[in-house]
C-alpha cells in the first residue's frame, strides 16, 4: 500500500498584512501570497502554481520581484526574520539564498527592493532598531547597513533608484531620505527635515526625480532630494514652482481643517511610461500623465471600486483601502489589492475609450473572504464547498471547475456552516439564530429558522435526514422533513467544539472543552461510551469509517485513538498543538491541522514515531478540514480567511482509486416567480437584439459612405504633398554636390600638411634615437663589469659553504656513532624486556585456565544445587496452589472487612482532623508559651551578666579601699589630733598664732587630699597598662609556640620530601603540596600600584568612619532597648505578681467548695448559719478551715518550671540533632536558655 500525500491544488483567498503583496510575472501571470504560499495565477487559463512558505514561520511580511522578474523575494517572521530568494524561471520555483542580519537580531523586514540588474537586494528592518542593509545576495554578502529613523518614526517603503544601484530612498512618518553606497559606506545625501509629513509611499519617475505620497493626501515631487512642488490628489491642476505660493495653500488649508473633509490617503504610487498611478482614498485610483513640459503632472482618469451587489450595503466595497497596485509588463492591464483581501483588474484599453464615462475595477478572478473563514462543509451530490465567515458572508465554491457559484452577505456574522448532502439546502449558525436555506440558481434564500443562538457547530446526517446543531454544551437532533427537535444530548459540562456522524447515522460522536469525548446513541440518546481527560481541552473529533475508532486532538498537543472508552495511543505533536482532524472514507491516512497553519498527513495504523509528512498551508491556526466523499480532495480554512483546496495523491502522483464513480446531480433551484421573470427578460432581450441589428446595419452603411468621401480627400491631398517633396529632394541632391567639390578641396590641404610634419617629426626622431643607443652601449659596458665582479664572489662563497660543510658533516657523524650505541643498549634493553613478557604471559595464562577451571568446578556446583532446588520449588508450588484457593476465599471475607474498616477509617479520620485542629491550636499556644520563656530568659542572662560585672567591679572597689583605709587610717589619726587641737583652741580662744597654724593645717589638709585622688588615678592606670602588657605577652608567647610548631611540622615534611630525591615526579609533587601547605597568600609579595593604596586608604578611612558612627548609632539604641527591656520587665514583674494573687484566689475558691461540700451533709440551723457566713461575700479567708499553704505551693510551681524547662532542654537537644546549622540568633538564644536552666 503506498503511501498517501497532498499536493497543493488551488487557493482561494489574499493573505492581508503583507507589503507589496501583488506583482505581475508575465502578460498573464500574476504572483500574490494566499495562507503560507506564493501562489502564480495564470490570469488566462485558471491554473495556479505554488511557493511554499519555510517551516515554523510565523507568516510572510512582505515581498519583492526584480527588474527581469526572475526572482521572487519573501520575508518571513519566525525566531529570526529571514528572506528567502527564489528563481522563478525554475520549474518548481527553487530557493536561490536566505538572507538574514546577520549578528544583528531583526524581527522583521518591513521592505525590500532589487537592484535593476538583480546583483543588489537592500532590506529594511522594523522596530526598534530600523536597519537598513545593502547586500550582495548571491554571495550572501551585506556591503553595508545603516540606521535609517528612530522608532517613534516608522519607515513605510525603500527603494533603489533604477538607474543607479547605489542611490536608496527611503520614506516613512516624517522620514524623507536618501542615502548612496560609496567606499563600503550608505551615507546620507539629503538632510531636510519633513517631520509634519507621513510618508505611505513614493516611486522614481526619473534618475533624480521621485514623487511620493502622503497620509494627507498630497503628492511630493523631489529633485535630488530637493521639493521642486506638491500638490493634491484631489485637484485637478498641479501647483506652480513658487514655494511661497503652496506654502500660503497650505496655511490655509490647516486653518479650514474643521470644515474641510479629510484629504485621501496616496497609500500606493507606480510609475509607468506614461506617467503614474496612485490611490487616492478608499476604492479610488488616479492616472496621471505628464504635460507638453515634462515637468508637471495632469490627472487623465479615475478608477472606482465597484459597490458590491451581493452585500447588504454594498457601499461598503468602495472604502477598501488599495494597498499595491501594478501594470502589466505591456502597460495594458492594471491590477490592485485591497486590505479586505479582494484583487481587482482593469484593462486601460477600455479606460481610454470610455472617456467621460466611470470607469470601475472588476474582480480578478473572483471575491473571497476578508474575515477568519469559521464553517468548512461539502456535500455527496454536488462538488460544490460551502464556508461562512466572521466578515458576515456565506459562499458556495465548486471544486471542479474552481470558481465561485453563489456568495451572499448578511447582518450577522455567521459561525457554522452544513450542506445537505443533496447539495440543495444549507444549513448556517449565525450570532443570533440558526437558519436552514435553499441554494438557488442566484441567490441563497432562507425558509426556516430555528432559536438557537451562536451556533459553533452543525452537521447534516450522512442521509440527509437529521442534523444536528450545538447549543453551548448542548447537542440538539432535529429532523430534515418534520423540522422537529427529536432528541436533546445533554452530558457535557463544557462548551461541545465539534461533532461527527457515524457512517450508518445511527452514532454521533462529540467533544468537548471540558477534556470529554462522547459516543451516543442518536436512536435512544443515551450515552454508548465516553473518555474524560481533565486535563486536556478538545479541539476537534473524528470517527473511523467503520465506527470502531474516535480520533480527537486538543490542547496538550497529542492525537489521541480512542477505542471502546479507552486511550489506545497517543501521538504527540512536537510542541504544536493540533486544531482539527479528518480521515479518509478509506482509512488509511489521516489529515490535521495544527495551531501554526501546517498540514500533517498521518500514515493509519498510528505509531508512537514521528511518522507524518507535513505541509506549509496557512499562516494562521487552521479552523476546520474536511475530506470530499470520493477521497480526491482535501479542504482546509484557517483564520487567515483563505480556502486551500489539497488534491490527494499516492507517492507516484496518481490519485486515489475510486470504489465506484460518483455522477454529479446538475439539477439547480429556481422559484417559480424567478423562472418567469428570466422567461420575461430573455423575450424582451431578443427582441431588443434584433432592433440593435437593424441599427447596426443602418449606421455601418452611413459609416461606410462617410469613410469613402475622407478617402478621397485624403488621397488628393496625399498627392500634393508627394510632388512637393519631389522638388525638395532635387534641391538637396544638387546642394550635395556642392558640398563634396568643397569638402576634397580641403581634404587635399589637410593631406599635404600632415606630410610635412611627418617628414620633420622623424628627423627629430632619429637624431634622439642615436643619443639613446649610445647610452644603451655604455650601461651595457658597466653591466658586464658588475657580472664579473659577481661571478668572483659567487666563487668565494662557494669555497667557504664547502668548507663548512665539511666540518659539519665530520661533526655530525661523531653524533651518529655515538646514537648508534645508544640504539644498540636500547634493543639489547627491549629485547630483555621482551622476553620477561613472554614468560609473565606464560604465567598469565596458566592462572588463567587454573580459574578457568575453578569456576567451572564451582557452577556446576551451582547448577546441580539449582535444579535440585527447582525441583523442590515445583513441589511447594503445588502446595502454594492448594494455598492459594484458600487464601483467595480468605481475601474475599478480609474484601467485605475491608468495606466495613473504610467505614470506620472514615468515622475516624473525620475525627482525626477535628484533633488535628486542637493540636494546632495546642501548638501556637505553645509556641507562644516558648517566645515568652525565650525572652524572660535572655532577660535573666542579661542581669546574670551585670550582675557577674558588678561583683567584679565591687571585688576591685573593696580592695582599692582597703588600701585607701590603710593610707588614710595615719592621716586620719594626724586629723583628729589636729581637730582636737582646734577645739582646745577654740576653747582657750582664738589667738593669732592658732589661727595661722590652723590655716596652714587645713591647707595642708586640701593638699593631701588632692595628692590622694592623683595618686589613685595613676594606680588605675598603671593597672591597666599592666594587663594590656600582660596580654600582649602572652599572644607574643602563644604567637612564638606556634611559629616553632609550624617550624617543625615544616622541617619533617622537608625530610620526608629528601626522602623522594631520586623519583623527579614524586618530588616534585610533594615540594608542589608543601607549597600548598604552608606558603600563604599574604607571604607572596606583590607591587602594588600608589594610586591603588591610596584608594585603598581612602576607602578605609570612609569606611572607618561609617563604621564610627554606626558604633555610636548602636550605642544609643542598646540604650533605647535597654530602657524599653526595663519597662517590659517591670510589667512582667506585675503581670507574675497578679498571676500569683489569681492562684492564691483559685485556691481559696477551691477550699471554699470543699467547705460547703462537706457541711451539705449536716442539719440544723447551725450549719445552715455557718453556710450563710462561709458564703457570704465579707467572709474572711482566713477564717476557712482548710488555709492556703503558701510556701507548699511556691515549691510546687518552683518543681513545675524545673520539669518544664527540663523539657525545653529535651526539644533542644531533638532540633539540634535534626538542624544542627543554625542561624546566629537562635544559636545565641539557645545558648542563653542553657546557661539560665540552673538558676
Amino acid at each position: 500500500m503506498s503511501a498517501v500525500v497532498a499536493q497543493c491544488h488551488y487557493s482561494f483567498g489574499l493573505q492581508r498584512g503583507v507589503a507589496n503583496n501583488l506583482f505581475y510575472f508575465d502578460e498573464q501571470t500574476v504572483i500574490f501570497p494566499s495562507g503560507n504560499n506564493c501562489v502564480r495565477y495564470n490570469i488566462d487559463q485558471k491554473w495556479q502554481r505554488f511557493i511554499p512558505g519555510l517551516e515554523r514561520s510565523q507568516g510572510m511580511y512582505a515581498l519583492a520581484i526584480s527588474s527581469n522578474r526572475r526572482y521572487l523575494a519573501v520575508s518571513e517572521r519566525g525566531e529570526r526574520a529571514t528572506i528567502t530568494v527564489y528563481d522563478l524561471q525554475h520549474e518548481q520555483s527553487r530557493k536561490r539564498k536566505v538572507l538574514n542580519g546577520g549578528d544583528i537580531h531583526v524581527q522583521e523586514f518591513v521592505s525590500m527592493a532589487f537592484s535593476t540588474d538583480s546583483k543588489y537586494f537592500i532590506g529594511q528592518s522594523g522596530a526598534p532598531d530600523y536597519t537598513l542593509f545593502y547586500w550582495m545576495w548571491e554571495k550572501q554578502k551585506v556591503m553595508a547597513m545603516v540606521k535609517t529613523t528612530v522608532a517613534t518614526n516608522p519607515v513605510n517603503q525603500v527603494s533603489l533608484n533604477p538607474y543607479d544601484n547605489t542611490q536608496i530612498c527611503v520614506s516613512g512618518n516624517g522620514v524623507f531620505k536618501l542615502f548612496r553606497y560609496a567606499e563600503g559606506v550608505l551615507k546620507q545625501s539629503t538632510f531636510h527635515k519633513q517631520e509634519t509629513h507621513n510618508f505611505l509611499s513614493h516611486a522614481w519617475m526619473s534618475e533624480e526625480r521621485v514623487i511620493a505620497g502622503t497620509e494627507a493626501g498630497r503628492l511630493m515631487v523631489f529633485e535630488s532630494g530637493d521639493l521642486r512642488w506638491d500638490m493634491s490628489v484631489t485637484t485637478k491642476t498641479t501647483m506652480s514652482q513658487d514655494p511661497d505660493r503652496w506654502r500660503q495653500l497650505e496655511s490655509s488649508l490647516k486653518g479650514n481643517d474643521e470644515e474641510t473633509p479629510q484629504l485621501p490617503r496616496v497609500t500606493v504610487i507606480t510609475a509607468y511610461s506614461k506617467g503614474f498611478a496612485c490611490s487616492a482614498g478608499p476604492g479610488t485610483v488616479y492616472l496621471f500623465e505628464r504635460t507638453d513640459d515634462k515637468d508637471n503632472y495632469r490627472k487623465t482618469r479615475e478608477i472606482r471600486i465597484p459597490p458590491d451587489q451581493c452585500s447588504h450595503e454594498p457601499s461598503h466595497a468602495e472604502q477598501q483601502q488599495i494597498v499595491s497596485l501594478v501594470i502589466s509588463p505591456s502597460e495594458e492591464t492594471v491590477v490592485t489589492s485591497t486590505d479586505r483581501g479582494q484583487l481587482y483588474s482593469i484593462t486601460l484599453s477600455s479606460a481610454e475609450m470610455s472617456k467621460g464615462e466611470q470607469v470601475q475595477f472588476e474582480f480578478l478572478s473572483h471575491s473571497f473572504h476578508s474575515g477568519p473563514i469559521t464553517g468548512l462543509s461539502v456535500c455527496i451530490r454536488k462538488p460544490i464547498i460551502a464556508t461562512c465567515s466572521l466578515d458576515q458572508s456565506v459562499r458556495i465554491w465548486n471544486v471542479e471547475t474552481n470558481t465561485l457559484e453563489l456568495y451572499k452577505e448578511f447582518q450577522e456574522e455567521a459561525f457554522s456552516i452544513a450542506l445537505h448532502p443533496f447539495g440543495l439546502f444549507v444549513m448556517v449558525g449565525f450570532s443570533d439564530k440558526l437558519r436552514l436555506m435553499n441554494l438557488l440558481i442566484d441567490d441563497i434564500r432562507t425558509f426556516k429558522e430555528f432559536t438557537v443562538r451562536a451556533c459553533r457547530e452543525c452537521a447534516f446526517s450522512h442521509g440527509g435526514h437529521l442534523f444536528a446543531a450545538v447549543n453551548g454544551n448542548i447537542i440538539h437532533i432535529y429532523s430534515t422533513t418534520t423540522f422537529e427537535n427529536v432528541l436533546n444530548l445533554k452530558g457535557h459540562n463544557g462548551k461541545v467544539r465539534s461533532i461527527a456522524w457515524s457512517g450508518d447515522d445511527s452514532r454521533l460522536v462529540s467533544c468537548g472543552m471540558e477534556g470529554a469525548v462522547y459516543e451516543w446513541n442518536t436512536l435512544t440518546s443515551k450515552r454508548e461510551s465516553e473518555s474524560v481527560l481533565k486535563s486536556c481541552s478538545y479541539n476537534s473529533v473524528t470517527i473511523s469509517p467503520d465506527a470502531k475508532t474516535i480520533f480527537a486532538v486538543g490542547t496538550d498537543c497529542t492525537l489521541k485513538e480512542i477505542q471502546a472508552c479507552h486511550i489506545l495511543r497517543e501521538v504527540p505533536a512536537e510542541d504544536v498543538a493540533y486544531t482539527t482532524i479528518a480521515m479518509s472514507r478509506s482509512g488509511r491516512t489521516l489529515f490535521t491541522g495544527t495551531s501554526i497553519g501546517t498540514i500533517r498527513a498521518i500514515k493509519y495504523p498510528l505509531s508512537n514515531q514521528k511518522d507524518w509528512i507535513e505541509y506549509q498551508a496557512h499562516s494562521s491556526p487552521v479552523t476546520k478540514m474536511v475530506i470530499t466523499f470520493d477521497d480526491q480532495y482535501l479542504l482546509t480554512v484557517s483564520e487567515d480567511g483563505c480556502l486551500l483546496i489539497w488534491k490527494i495523491i499516492d507517492k507516484e502522483g496518481r490519485g486515489l482509486k475510486r470504489d465506484k464513480e460518483i455522477t454529479y446531480a446538475e439539477e439547480i433551484l429556481i422559484t417559480k416567480s424567478d423562472l418567469e421573470e428570466k422567461n420575461q427578460v430573455m423575450l424582451e432581450l431578443k427582441t431588443r437584439v434584433e432592433e440593435l441589428k437593424m441599427e447596426n446595419e443602418y449606421q455601418l452603411r452611413l459609416k461606410d459612405m462617410n469613410y469613402n468621401e475622407k478617402t478621397k480627400e485624403l488621397s488628393t491631398t496625399f498627392v500634393r504633398q508627394m510632388e512637393s517633396l519631389k522638388t525638395d529632394i532635387q534641391i538637396l541632391k544638387t546642394e550635395r554636390d556642392n558640398m563634396e567639390v568643397v569638402n576634397q578641396e580641403t581634404m587635399f590641404e589637410v593631406m599635404e600638411k600632415h606630410s610635412k610634419e611627418l617628414q620633420d617629426m622623424e628627423s627629430a626622431n632619429s637624431q634622439k634615437l642615436m643619443l639613446e643607443y649610445e647610452k644603451y652601449q655604455e650601461l651595457q659596458f658597466k653591466s658586464q663589469q658588475m657580472q664579473q665582479d659577481y661571478e668572483k664572489q659567487l666563487q668565494q662563497m662557494d669555497e667557504s659553504r664547502t668548507a663548512a660543510l665539511e666540518e659539519l658533516t665530520l661533526y655530525y657523524e661523531g653524533k651518529m656513532q655515538e646514537k648508534l650505541l645508544v640504539l644498540e643498549q636500547c634493543q639489547e634493553e627491549s629485547r630483555i624486556q621482551a622476553r620477561e613478557f613472554e614468560e609473565s604471559r606464560k604465567q598469565m595464562e596458566e592462572d588463567g585456565d587454573r580459574e578457568i577451571q575453578d569456576i567451572r568446578v564451582r557452577y556446576e556446583r551451582w547448577l546441580r544445587d539449582e535444579r535440585e532446588t527447582n525441583m523442590r520449588m515445583k513441589r511447594d508450588t503445588g502446595i502454594m496452589k492448594k494455598k492459594f484457593s484458600s487464601l483467595q476465599k480468605d481475601i474475599d471475607n478480609s474484601n467485605v472487612e475491608m468495606e466495613r474498616m473504610k467505614l470506620e477509617q472514615q468515622k475516624l479520620q473525620a475525627i482525626v482532623k477535628s484533633l488535628e485542629k486542637d493540636i494546632l491550636a495546642l501548638k501556637k499556644a505553645i509556641q507562644e508559651r516558648d517566645e515568652t520563656i525565650q525572652d524572660k530568659e535572655k532577660r535573666i542572662y542579661d542581669l546574670k551578666k551585670k550582675n557577674q560585672e558588678l561583683e567584679k567591679f565591687k571585688f576591685v572597689l573593696d580592695y582599692k579601699i582597703k588600701e585607701l583605709k590603710k593610707q588614710i587610717e595615719p592621716r586620719e589619726n594626724d586629723i583628729k589630733e589636729m581637730k582636737e587641737q582646734i577645739h582646745e583652741v577654740k576653747q582657750d580662744g582664738f589667738s593669732s598664732s592658732s589661727f595661722i597654724s590652723s590655716l596652714t593645717m587645713e591647707e595642708e589638709l586640701d593638699t593631701f587630699h588632692k595628692k590622694n585622688t592623683q595618686g589613685e588615678l595613676d594606680i588605675a592606670e598603671l593597672k591597666l597598662k599592666l594587663t594590656t602588657t600582660d596580654k600582649e605577652m602572652h599572644k607574643g608567647l602563644q604567637k612564638v609556640r606556634d611559629v616553632e610548631a609550624l617550624v617543625r611540622r615544616f622541617k619533617t615534611d622537608l625530610h620526608n620530601c629528601v626522602g623522594f630525591i631520586q623519583e623527579p615526579k614524586r618530588l616534585k609533587e610533594s615540594i608542589r603540596d608543601l607549597y600548598d601547605r604552608y606558603a600563604q597568600q599574604s607571604d607572596v609579595v606583590r607591587h602594588v600600584d600608589p594610586n591603588v593604596q591610596r584608594e585603598y586608604a581612602r576607602q578605609r578611612d570612609h569606611l572607618e568612619r561609617n563604621v564610627a558612627s554606626l558604633k555610636r548609632k548602636l550605642a544609643q539604641d542598646s540604650v533605647v532597648h535597654h530602657a524599653d527591656n526595663v519597662k517590659i520587665m517591670q510589667e512582667n514583674v506585675t503581670l507574675i505578681s497578679e498571676v500569683n494573687d489569681l492562684r492564691r484566689q483559685l485556691h481559696l475558691a477551691r477550699s471554699q467548695v470543699h467547705d460547703y461540700k462537706s457541711l451539705m451533709g449536716k442539719k440544723g440551723l447551725k450549719q445552715t448559719n455557718t453556710l450563710k457566713a462561709l458564703l457570704s461575700p465579707r467572709a474572711n479567708p482566713s477564717n476557712m478551715v482548710v488555709r492556703l499553704n503558701e510556701e507548699d505551693e511556691g515549691d510546687r510551681i518552683i518543681q513545675l518550671q524545673r520539669l518544664e524547662i527540663q523539657r525545653l532542654r529535651e526539644e533542644i537537644q531533638v532540633l539540634m540533632k535534626i538542624h544542627p546549622y543554625r542561624p546566629p540568633s537562635t544559636a545565641n538564644n539557645l545558648e542563653i536558655k542553657s546557661r539560665t536552666i540552673p538558676i
